[in-house]
């Protein structure tokens, strides 16, 4: 059996999940400011095409080229699908309904998927007791906030679910980019492949349901966040993302959505004038007392103090 990679986190790798969060963060403040001129499709295909040409730029300047195979392309494919298309489309259409750090507390449940997904698909993340609990946990924290009455109406709730929908495709494709080390594909190829993937696919939606965009008319302040989305909070997030991903495994590069929602919550107060109830707070504090299960670390520590 391959050797467990459930705990292989190093100090650089929790430096590397920080500055991951912090570039996440920022997407879902950056979204909150494009979605008052700019609708759902057009917003992601600019956020994926950009960072697709500022990747290939990075790669070909430090002399790496596209890969020639078509089963590698494929693999893009699938991973653009279920860690961009999906997903990006779901949480951008989500936030036309629900503030950016509401959204950002719902897709810090990723790894609560994560573990469930990675469990029954690879031999080598399968779950622990104290995972399960976390589990548990965590889609109590889910519950606590889709549940809540004073959230609204029917429309309220389906942003809501369209986020939890995103992150479960997030924990399958932390599952399938696990393919990428085998590939022997560096970190920056994988991620410019996956957004040119989804460009390709996004591009053909976009003007067929938004229509040419009218660049002119487009704010100063929403091209500045556009650009900062695909540039920091994709191009670079991705390359990060999928260096841990090789260094720690599936469920362990999730551990990052528990710390997005500090810089999404920070941002959006600051700059949206967007708040968060109670509520919302304890089912952040729920999922976060989840991911700590199912990270481990922090109870195995308490119960050999306990012990001693």
């Amino acid at each position: 059996m391959t050797a467990s990679i459930n705990h292989a986190m190093t100090p650089k790798v929790w430096a590397m999940l920080a500055l991951l969060s912090i570039l996440w963060g920022g997407s879902f403040f950056f979204v909150g400011v494009a979605v008052n001129e700019l609708p759902p499709l057009t917003i992601v295909t600019l956020r994926v095409g950009i960072a697709a040409l500022t990747l290939w730029a990075i790669a070909i300047m430090i002399g790496l080229r596209p890969p020639k195979s078509l089963k590698v392309w494929t693999s893009f494919l699938g991973m653009g699908l279920l860690n961009n298309v999906f997903p990006f489309v779901l949480i951008v259409w989500g936030q036309t309904q629900i503030a950016s750090g509401l959204a950002s507390i719902l897709n810090a449940a990723t790894p609560i998927f994560a573990v469930i997904v990675a469990g029954v698909l690879l031999p080598d993340e399968q779950p622990t007791p104290l995972k399960w609990l976390g589990v548990i946990l965590g889609f109590v924290g889910v519950a606590v906030m889709i549940g809540v009455p004073t959230l609204g109406g029917e429309n309220n709730l389906l942003a809501q679910l369209a986020i939890v929908a995103a992150t479960i495709s997030y924990a399958f494709a932390g599952v399938y980019g696990r393919r990428f080390k085998s590939l022997g594909i560096s970190p920056i190829i994988t991620a410019a492949g996956q957004v040119t993937a989804s460009t390709l696919v996004l591009l053909p939606m976009a003007l067929l349901v938004d229509g040419p965009l009218a660049v002119t008319a487009i704010s100063a302040s929403t091209w500045t966040s556009i650009a900062a989305l695909a540039v920091a909070s994709t191009a670079c997030a991705y390359v990060l993302y999928f260096r841990i991903l090789e260094l720690a495994g599936a469920t362990n590069v999730l551990l990052v959505t528990l710390l997005v929602p500090v810089s999404a919550i920070v941002l959006g107060a600051l700059f949206l004038n967007e708040s968060l109830q109670l509520i919302h707070l304890l089912g952040m504090a729920l999922i976060a007392f989840g991911l700590s299960a199912i990270d481990g670390r922090l109870w195995q520590r308490y119960g050999s103090r306990i012990r001693s």
